[in-house]
Parts: structure tokens; sequence; C-alpha cells
């Protein structure tokens, strides 16, 4: 078991955040560029030092502001796979593993034997004696990940693993990294900005934004009911905030939304873009949610349109690239909105 409360403040950014993470299960923690990730997985590292907090591995101290305990990184049983994958450039893929075995004062002769089992392990085995520039993106990114588990390390770390890769290799290659993960009987945390990325390798969702923790749980439980503006973004969904009586919603700008839900408190609502209707004139009989807007965006996707609407709600429509042409949607144009009060989902904030 890892728990760590890591506070790190680097000039005017400050991160703050406590995270478990057990060894049955892969703990990805995602947000936007400039969320703290990586900072928070150099600091598990030992990379960066804390101004507050505490790291525990196991109920060993790894690192201990307030007592001035702290492990350095060479010490600490972690293995990370960087972005990059940092491999050495003049050293072969074989000695790339070998290092870090050498380090830790395993002969050469052990450490080549260890590096060339894992290389096999992870597929790579014919490419040991190849530099780092004759690997393709995928076998490089095998190499660190062998590198990282030849210290037999008790935590896996790392930090955006596919991000190097071009699209046609991505994913194969996440394919074959849940497959190492799994194997792996240690603690595993992931950092990634990739939503996909993260559902397809985690087992717990931990959400950063500006350096601290908006939402966490399992990836169902976090797309299902989205607590902050970029989750619903990357959900796809359009994510409202306010105060409920009886089912009526007021938002902050004025706005009242009608639900099904006879709740009351303060409150999330979340519409489907496909849920939203939209129309020319103000549409006939008794929708208990309707609005007047202007298109401010249309983006084309394949077989859907996702229009922007701005107004009494500022709220997203998906809808077919006939609809765009019969309703004659042009960016600026006028238009109504309506969603079913049915088709609104709520929940506590």
């Amino acid at each position: 078991m890892l728990k760590a409360q890591v506070a790190v403040r680097l000039g005017n950014f400050d991160l703050d955040v406590a995270v478990e993470a057990a060894a049955d299960e892969i703990v990805a923690v995602l947000g936007p560029n400039g969320a703290g990730k990586s900072t928070f997985l150099r600091a598990l590292s030992g990379l960066v030092a804390l101004d507050r907090g505490r790291i525990d591995l196991d109920d060993v101290v790894l690192e201990d502001a307030s007592r001035g305990i702290r492990v350095p990184p060479e010490r600490r049983p972690m293995g990370v796979v960087f972005q990059d994958y940092l491999l050495f450039p003049h050293l072969s893929a074989i000695e790339n593993v070998a290092f870090g075995l050498r380090a830790r004062g395993v002969t050469a002769r052990e450490a080549r034997d260890r590096a060339g089992s894992w290389l096999d392990r992870l597929g790579v085995g014919g490419h040991a004696e190849a530099k780092p520039r004759a690997l393709s993106g995928g076998q490089a990114q095998r190499v660190a990940l062998a590198r990282a588990l030849a210290i037999d390390p008790r935590v896996l770390l790392l930090d955006e693993p596919l991000a190097a890769l071009d699209a046609s290799a991505r994913g194969t290659v996440r394919r074959d990294l849940r497959r190492h993960l799994a194997s792996f009987a240690g603690v595993r945390i992931i950092v990634t900005h990739d939503p996909l990325e993260a559902v397809a390798l985690a087992d717990r969702l931990v959400i950063l934004e500006s350096g601290r923790i908006v939402q966490a749980g399992s990836p169902a439980e976090v797309t299902q009911r989205p607590r902050s503006r970029y989750v619903a973004d990357l959900v796809g969904v359009n994510l409202f905030r306010g105060i409920a009586t009886t089912g009526h919603l007021a938002l902050p700008g004025g706005a009242v939304i009608h639900s099904a839900d006879p709740v009351d408190g303060e409150i999330f609502a979340t519409i489907h873009p496909r849920a939203v209707a939209l129309h020319r004139s103000r549409p006939e009989g008794s929708p208990r949610n309707v609005w007047h807007g202007r298109a401010s965006a249309l983006d084309f996707q394949g077989d859907r349109v996702r229009v922007g609407v701005e107004g009494e709600m500022r709220i997203v429509a998906e809808v077919t690239p006939s609809a765009v042409s019969d309703l004659g949607l042009a960016e600026g144009g006028e238009v109504w909105v309506s969603v079913k009060a049915t088709e609104i989902s709520v929940y506590p904030a």
C-alpha cells in the first residue's frame, strides 16, 4: 500500500494532493496540461522534494517533510517510465536495462542476464543489442518498461506512457501495456491526459486540476457523474451546477432547468448532447426546457455535428449533418433549444 500526501510549491504553482494506491489496482492520475500530474509523479519518486506531507510505502516512511526524513530517489523501491522513455542513446537496449541493476550493486554478468530475461518477457529480446535510435516507439517503450521492472520495484510509475507513440501504434501498445501491468504485483500509478488511455488501463481514476483533486473513483463512477467542466468535456456531456427546489434547478446566470427528479439542494445536472433538440422557431407544445440562442460553433465529426449554442443557456447539441442542412444552421444563426425533463440526470454536488 502506498499512502502519499504530497504538497509541493514550484514558483506560483501549488500542488496539494493525497492519494492512496493498493497493489490490487491500477490508478490513473488524469488531468489537463499544467494540472500537476508529472510533478506529483516526480515527488513520489523523490526527484522533487516535498514542502509538506509524507509518503509511506508498506508502512515504511520514504519521506516526511515535518521530520526531515527523505529517502533519495535511487534508494526508493520505485521503477519509473518517463514520457520520452529517456533511454541512454549511447547504450544498447540490454545495457539500458542493466544500468539500474548495476547502479544497485549487481555484477555486470548477472545484470546483463537479468536484463536479457526482461527484454524477452516484454517481447523485445531480439533487439537487445540495438541502440535506442534503431527502435520503434513501441519497442522503446517496452525497453523503458523492462528497465523499470528489472530492479524489482514495489511501485511502478508511468508518466504519459503512450504519448510518444503515433496513433497507429497506440492501440496495440496499450493492449500490451495492460497485459504487462496485470502481471506486476506491486503498486501501479499512471499519469496521463488521455481519457481513453486512463479508462482502458486503470481500475481507479484520480482527476487533478490546478494542483488539487476534483474527483476520484472507478471509471464508471467518474464518467457517469462528472464533477467538473474538464471531466464533463472528457465524457462529452453538458454539465450544470445550481440549487434545486423540487426539480427546478436555478443556475448562477439566472436560467432554470426542469428535471423529472424532485430533488432539493445543491446539485449537478448533466445533459447528453444527443438529447438536445434544435429548432428554427420556438417549438410547439409544452416542453419544460426551452431556450433561445445563437449557434456559436459547428464541429463536424463524421456522421454527427456538435453545435454549440450561446444565449439563455450555454449548451452543446449533437445532430446529424442532414439536420444542420434542414435547419439552415450556421455560426451566428438564431436557434431554439429544447430538452425533455426525463433526459436530465441530477445528483448531489
